[in-house]
């Protein structure tokens, strides 16, 4: 649910870099003339056509909160969209409000496509985010935290604890705690100190005797040890049973430390204790053109992260005005961006709730199934050669990515007749974790194939990890390079070229999601695999562009960014009102995103509108088009749609062209004029047709999900006493009884 893959970064107000990329599939066969629009005919488009982006993406967050607030998703779940919700605004406020205010105080006055400064927007956003904030902090407090206490999970406080809990606790403290604290005093001898980014800390005062002076001094709530410690951990619950299950009791570790502050402090009194937490700006820039390693670059940016300005500080709703005006004045704190808290502060931390052994307060565990294609057979064959009987279109989570994507990676790294691979690399794995996909390729290169691994070091929050993976790949012989100057690499692509006979064939892999397993369990993604000579020999020359000083400027059946894929789009958007105006019937657009934002395609949907041509867009996080303006945007409708899976595939439908296609780029400005995106034709008419089923199905009338207004709210549909069907749940019954495919 989370949008860090792709909503949450910047627009940059950086010029291009002079054509480092060049894709667009140049002609529509059969197809009349796109219908080139003339100066005078935009005139007649109002000025107020656009949403804002960032309110758009608090809306979006509003969605994610709405399904705390739904009491048909199981408790836990619940909790779990609570903390999606927190980790989402951190994540908006380290990047979007931080570009926001970078460009409020260098002054410039450039105005989002709804005419508002960048000062404005800050304004409007402070505003929407106290109020959020406080029926997030109601819904955990009101809602959730009652319910999970019904269930025998409790979050307490300190005073709920019994006399041996608290003595045990006292003991945990001095044995796992006290040790990592280090109580920092402000005086004249003691700087007020730094506080990093999104740690969680504690604002004391403290004094001497009754009638003394107060004093300051910041406790930092160790990161390094669990948020919450489970307290029928150290004491089991003696009325557990098989048929009862044990309390699972969760003291905030910020509440443990208040309640023993003696002993950080011995002879001193505790007047005072407030928690708080400080935002900083994320957001940073590598001159690539100036650093001539980019790698090392990247780790200088990443260091000076920690030390970015503050964009916002939440604090607890019953500190002092006192203490609150300390802390404003010491951390240069603008007091619009305070945002004050009922109850517990990071309610990222539900995570860890979240993990509670009780599955019955869950959603049902979800298998993903191997796509029929891929199936055991009574004689096993290769991927290769499942490919060569046509291609195969795979719609994770539904179908597994293990022995689908992974496979095809580790078969073409262990088959001997496989020459090379190449691969683009964006996000495959937590910098803890592992990737099959890297072993895999490492496999591959010490197996004495040629692979080439095109690592996107900039993929934000995910840059420390991806220099890990390329400083490994380097180890083991991999070709690794890091893109386009200017340019992050976002396309999701595979190439394996392997020697059948006296011929040299090549088999892809083109996607919407990143190559990382643990993620396709959870979001929702499309690939294609093909063994097409075009896509081929397409792919053959986009990694020519990515790895050495090739210009090709025009490809066979994929569009490429940054100067194909809206030029691209448009066009065939221009073909449907042509065909509208024609008269054929089949004239349509469906659009699926992240996001909708760029005013360029936005303005085309509104033409096609015009022309009486249907458009149907379902995206998942921020839209700036609006629907339903009469005369303008009648025939447009947009939905989206949240769930267990986060919808994260972007499709495109043109109706009466019949093209269907996949890829990496969302509808917004960074991924079509400032990103490495690629978009794949699928058509395989069993692809289609799962490509149409899908459709089908997001759009039907009975399909739960939020409508939105010409006014810019979301309205949830269909209306209560209507029947009402989940999207997801009839993904999963469909890929459950789709039919083996027959060669």
């Amino acid at each position: 649910m989370s949008p860090a893959d792709d909503t949450a970064s910047p627009d940059s107000v950086n010029t291009l870099p002079s054509a480092p990329v060049d894709g667009a599939v140049t002609s529509i066969p059969g197809a009349p003339p796109a219908a080139t629009l003339s100066p005078d005919e935009l005139t007649d488009l109002p000025d107020d056509r656009y949403l804002n982006r960032e309110l758009s993406w608090l809306d979006f967050n509003s969605r994610v909160l709405a399904l705390a607030e739904d009491t048909s998703q199981p408790l836990l779940e619940r909790a779990k969209f609570l903390a999606i919700f927190a980790s989402n605004l951190d994540e908006f406020f380290m990047v979007r409000v931080a570009g926001l205010k970078r460009r409020d105080e260098t002054g410039l006055s450039v105005r989002s496509a709804d005419g508002l400064s960048p000062r404005e927007q800050l304004q409007r956003i402070a505003g929407r985010t106290q109020t959020i904030a406080d029926r997030h902090a109601r819904v955990f407090l009101d809602m959730v935290q009652p319910e999970l206490a019904e269930n025998n999970i409790h979050v307490v406080g300190w005073k709920d604890l019994s006399p041996q809990q608290r003595e045990r606790l006292v003991e945990h403290f001095h044995e796992e705690v006290f040790p990592v604290l280090t109580p920092l005093a402000v005086d004249p001898a003691h700087p007020f100190p730094y506080i990093s980014s999104l740690s969680l800390n504690l604002a004391v005062t403290v004094r001497d005797s009754p009638e003394g002076p107060e004093h300051f001094a910041r406790v930092k709530v160790p990161d390094n040890v669990k948020r919450f410690v489970r307290v029928d951990d150290l004491i089991p619950d003696p009325d557990a049973s098989d048929e009862v299950p044990a309390k699972a009791v969760f003291l905030p570790t910020e509440r443990l430390i208040a309640a023993n502050l003696e002993h950080l402090f011995p002879g001193m009194e505790i007047a005072d204790c407030h928690a708080f937490r400080v935002t900083r700006n994320a957001d940073f820039e590598v001159d690539e053109d100036r650093d001539e390693d980019l790698l090392q670059a990247l780790e200088r940016e990443l260091a000076r992260r920690r030390f970015g300005s503050p964009v916002r500080l939440e604090v607890a709703d019953d500190m002092s005005e006192h203490m609150l005006e300390l802390l404003l004045r010491e951390l240069d704190v603008n007091p619009a961006d305070v945002i004050q808290v009922p109850g517990l502060l990071d309610l990222t931390a539900l995570f860890e709730i979240y993990g509670v052994d009780r599955p019955q307060l869950k959603d049902r565990p979800f298998v993903p199934a191997t796509h029929p294609a891929f199936g055991e057979r009574e004689t096993p064959r290769s991927i290769f050669a499942t490919l060569n009987e046509g291609d195969v279109l795979v719609h994770h989570p539904y179908d597994s990515f293990s022995t689908s994507v992974q496979r095809f990676i580790e078969q073409a790294a262990a088959d001997p007749q496989v020459l090379a691979i190449k691969q683009t690399l964006y996000r495959t794995s937590g910098a803890s974790g592992d990737s099959p996909i890297v072993n895999a390729l490492i496999d591959a290169a010490e197996a004495g194939k040629q692979v080439v691994a095109l690592v996107e070091l900039k993929a934000r929050f995910d840059e420390q990890a991806n220099i890990r993976w390329a400083r490994k790949l380097e180890q083991a012989g991999v070709h690794v390079v890091y893109g386009l100057v200017g340019l992050k690499t976002h396309c999701k692509t595979c190439l394996v070229v392997r020697r059948e006979g006296s011929t040299i064939k090549r088999y892809c892999h083109i996607g919407t999601g990143n190559y990382n397993p643990k993620t396709a369990r959870l979001y929702e993604d499309m690939g294609l695999f093909t063994a097409a000579p075009d896509v081929g020999a397409d792919l053959t020359d986009l990694f020519n562009t990515l790895t050495g000083y090739s210009r090709k400027t025009e490809y066979r059946n994929i569009l490429v960014a940054p100067n194909g894929i809206r030029s691209g789009i448009i066009d065939r958007i221009n073909v449907e009102i042509e065909r509208g105006r024609a008269g054929d019937e089949r004239a349509r657009v469906q659009l699926k995103a992240n996001a909708l934002v760029d005013e360029q395609i936005i303005d085309a949907l509104y033409r096609a509108s015009q022309a009486g041509v249907p458009v149907e867009v379902m995206v998942r996080g921020i839209c700036a088009l609006r629907p339903g303006m009469p005369g303008i945007s009648d025939n447009i409708v947009v939905r989206s749609i949240l769930g267990q899976f986060l919808e994260h595939s972007r499709i495109l439908h043109f109706g009466a062209a019949n093209e269907y296609w996949i890829g990496s780029a969302d509808m917004m400005h960074r991924n079509l004029d400032r990103r490495v995106e690629v978009m794949v034709q699928v058509r395989d008419a069993h692809s289609v047709a799962e490509i149409r089923d899908m459709f089908e199905s997001a759009f039907d009338a009975r399909t739960r999900c939020w409508a939105l207004q010409s006014d810019g709210s979301w309205v949830a549909s269909p209306a209560a006493g209507e029947e009402v069907r989940d999207h997801q749940l009839q993904m999963i019954k469909r890929h459950r009884r789709r039919p083996e495919r027959s060669a």
